[in-house]
C-alpha cells in the first residue's frame, strides 16, 4: 500500500511539473512586460532595472511553487498578487519609497499625510492601466534623444520581453552590440528621468514611427521566427494586434499609418490556420486550403485599410497592407500579379529593403515571366540570404535542372532554422528522384 501511495504521490508530482513547466514560459512571455510595465510607471524610468528584477522574481516564486502545490486556479491573477505583494515590500524598505514615490502619491490621492503615515500604494495591474502602461512606456523610450536603434532595441527588451538573440535577430547584428545599445540607452534615459506618459500632440508623429516600427518586428518575430525555430508563435502576434489596436482606440494616436499596420497584421493572421499542417510544419502560400482562411479577419483588415486611405498619408504599412489585401484572393490572374508589382515599385521607392527587392523578383515572375525575374534576381546579389537561393532555385525551375540544385543545395548550407532546412531539403529530394 506504501508503494502504491508513493507510486501515485509521483505521478500526481510528475503531473504537476509537466503543467507547470508548460505554462510558466507563456506566460512569462505574456504577464512578464506587462507587470514591468506598471511597476516601471510606479518607479519612474529611471528604476527600469527595479521593475524588471521584481517581474522576475514574481515568475521565480511561480518556478518554485507550482510544481509541487500545483499550478493556482487563476495563474494571472496569482501572479498578479504575488507581484504586488514583492512591489508594497520593496517600497516599504528602500529610500526609493520615501524620497520618490511617497510624495508623488501623496500629491495624486490629495492627501496631506497630516499624521506621517505613508500613503499605501496602488499597483494597479487592470487591464486597462497595464496598456495604458505599456502604451505610455512605448511613447517614454521611443524618445528623439535616443538613436532610432536604441528606441527599439529597448522597446522590443522591456515592453515585447525580447531575449537578447532575437533582437539581435531582428537587427541582423550580435549579442555584444545590442546589449551595448541596451546599456547606454537605458543609462540616457535614467539620466535624463523623461516622465512616462503620451507625448504632447506635436510630438506623437516623431515618436508613433519609432513605437509602429516595434510593434511591426514584434509581429514578425510571431509569423517567422528564426531565434525561437518556429513556424508561427502567434501570441507574439496578438500581443502585436492587441498594443496595435490599442493606438487605434486612442484619439490622439488612431491615424492612417496605424489603420494601416493593424490592416497588414489582420491580413497575416487570417491564414495562420491554414500555415500549419497536422504535424505542425509550414505550409506555403500556393499550398494552403483557402477554406481554412479567416474571412472575419480579412474584413477586418480590409475596413481598417480603408480606414488608412483617409488623408494624405502614404506609409510602408499602407502598401505592405495593399499586398496582404491582394493575397486574399488565392486565384492567379494577370490583374493580381500586376497590382503587387507596382505595390512593390512603389514600396522600394519609399522604404528599400533587401528583403522587399527578392519579394518584388517573385511578383516579377508572375506579371512578366521567369526570365525577366532571374535577372532582376541575379542582380541583387544577396549570397548571404538563403531565401535568396530558394527563390532563385524556384525561378529556374522547367529551365535548368542543374541551376535548381546548385541553388537549393547553397540555400540549405545557409538556411538558418530546422523549418527552412527540412523545407529546402523536400525541395531537393522531389528533384532527385
Amino acid at each position: 500500500m506504501e508503494s502504491t501511495n508513493t507510486t501515485q504521490g509521483n505521478a500526481a508530482q510528475s503531473l504537476r511539473t509537466s503543467a507547470s513547466e508548460a505554462l510558466i514560459p507563456h506566460l512569462f512571455r505574456m504577464e512578464f512586460t506587462k507587470i514591468a510595465a506598471v511597476l516601471c510607471k510606479l518607479f519612474g524610468i529611471d528604476h527600469i532595472e527595479v521593475a524588471e528584477d521584481i517581474a522576475g522574481e514574481t515568475f521565480l516564486a511561480a518556478l518554485e511553487t507550482w510544481p509541487y502545490k500545483g499550478v493556482p486556479p487563476n495563474p494571472t491573477a496569482w501572479l498578479y498578487a504575488i507581484a504586488k505583494n514583492k512591489t508594497k515590500n520593496y517600497l516599504h524598505r528602500n529610500q526609493i519609497y520615501t524620497g520618490k514615490v511617497m510624495p508623488r502619491l501623496k500629491q495624486e490621492s490629495n492627501e496631506q499625510s497630516l499624521t506621517g503615515e505613508p500613503v499605501e500604494p496602488e499597483i494597479d495591474l487592470s487591464e486597462k492601466n497595464i496598456t495604458d502602461s505599456q502604451l505610455q512606456m512605448l511613447f517614454a523610450v521611443c524618445h528623439p534623444t535616443l538613436p532610432t536603434e536604441a528606441q527599439i532595441c529597448l522597446a522590443l527588451r522591456i515592453l515585447c520581453g525580447f531575449g537578447i538573440d532575437e533582437i539581435a535577430n531582428a537587427f541582423l547584428s550580435n549579442k555584444e552590440t545590442i546589449n551595448k545599445r541596451l546599456f547606454r540607452a537605458k543609462e540616457k534615459l535614467r539620466s535624463e528621468r523623461k516622465p512616462i506618459g503620451f507625448p504632447p500632440a506635436a510630438e506623437i508623429g516623431q515618436r508613433l514611427e519609432t513605437v509602429l516600427l516595434t510593434l511591426y518586428l514584434l509581429y514578425n518575430e510571431g509569423y517567422y521566427s528564426e531565434s525561437q525555430d518556429a513556424v508561427l508563435r502567434e501570441d507574439l502576434c496578438q500581443e502585436a494586434m492587441r498594443l496595435t489596436y490599442q493606438l487605434i482606440q486612442n484619439e490622439s494616436t488612431n491615424r492612417p499609418e496605424v489603420n494601416a499596420l493593424f490592416s497588414l497584421m489582420c491580413f497575416h493572421a487570417s491564414r495562420f490556420p491554414a500555415r500549419k499542417d497536422e504535424n505542425g510544419e509550414i505550409v506555403l502560400y500556393a499550398d494552403q486550403d483557402e477554406a481554412l482562411w479567416d474571412q472575419t479577419l480579412i474584413a477586418k483588415g480590409a475596413y481598417h485599410l480603408h480606414q488608412a486611405s483617409q488623408g494624405n498619408t502614404l506609409s510602408k504599412y499602407h502598401l505592405e497592407a495593399s499586398i496582404a489585401w491582394w493575397h486574399t484572393i488565392k486565384t492567379d490572374s494577370k490583374e493580381k500579379w500586376e497590382n503587387i508589382l507596382q505595390l512593390y515599385n512603389r514600396l522600394l521607392q519609399i522604404a528599400y529593403s533587401p528583403i522587399a527587392a527578392l519579394n518584388r523578383t517573385y511578383a516579377l515572375s508572375k506579371a512578366n515571366g521567369k526570365q525577366e525575374a532571374i535577372v532582376a534576381a541575379e542582380q541583387l546579389k544577396l549570397t548571404d540570404n538563403p531565401y535568396y537561393y530558394t527563390l532563385l532555385g524556384e525561378l529556374y525551375r522547367d529551365i535548368d535542372k542543374g541551376k535548381v540544385l546548385s541553388h537549393l543545395k547553397t540555400a540549405l548550407t545557409l538556411a538558418r532554422t530546422k523549418t527552412d532546412r527540412k523545407l529546402i531539403q523536400r525541395k531537393l529530394d522531389s528533384l532527385e528522384k
